[in-house]
């Protein structure tokens, strides 16, 4: 690749809204295994405080009030519109923590929680944030 196309390249890649961890990542993988495909959804704050959620995908109804940030280890992650409007200057990152929670995510039965730790984005990656949509199929 030459140095204008390296340039090129960079300049068109996309910041992520959200990402995962490798411990996450692992965690994904087992319970990939046992679930097949997952789903994630940051939940508003009822059970569990503000945790994000996983589920098998399509066991949670996503609709016109969700928001698609992407995609973390091949899941689809969503949020709600209304959450989102707080959390759109931050980069999400998807980790683990010891510790059973109190919702329905997958991973409590493991004794482990996913947990969200957020950055500001900076003045370059906001000018190159990945597009979000509807959670509306």
């Amino acid at each position: 690749m030459t140095k204008k196309q390296w340039a090129f390249s960079k300049n068109q890649m996309m910041t992520p809204r959200v990402e995962a961890t490798d411990a996450a990542k692992k965690i994904i993988d087992q319970l990939r295994e046992e679930h097949g495909e997952l789903m994630f959804h940051q939940s508003g704050g009822c059970c569990d405080g503000s945790s994000p959620m996983c589920f098998p995908k399509g066991d949670l109804m996503i609709n016109e009030t969700d928001v698609y940030l992407g995609t973390i280890h091949d899941c689809e992650f969503y949020m709600s519109k209304d959450q989102f409007e707080y959390w759109k200057h931050t980069q999400l990152t998807v980790d683990i923590t010891s510790g059973r929670g109190s919702s329905f995510s997958l991973e409590i039965p493991l004794g482990i929680r996913f947990v969200i730790k957020s950055r500001m984005y900076t003045e370059e990656e906001a000018k190159n944030l990945s597009p979000t949509r509807s959670g509306e199929p």
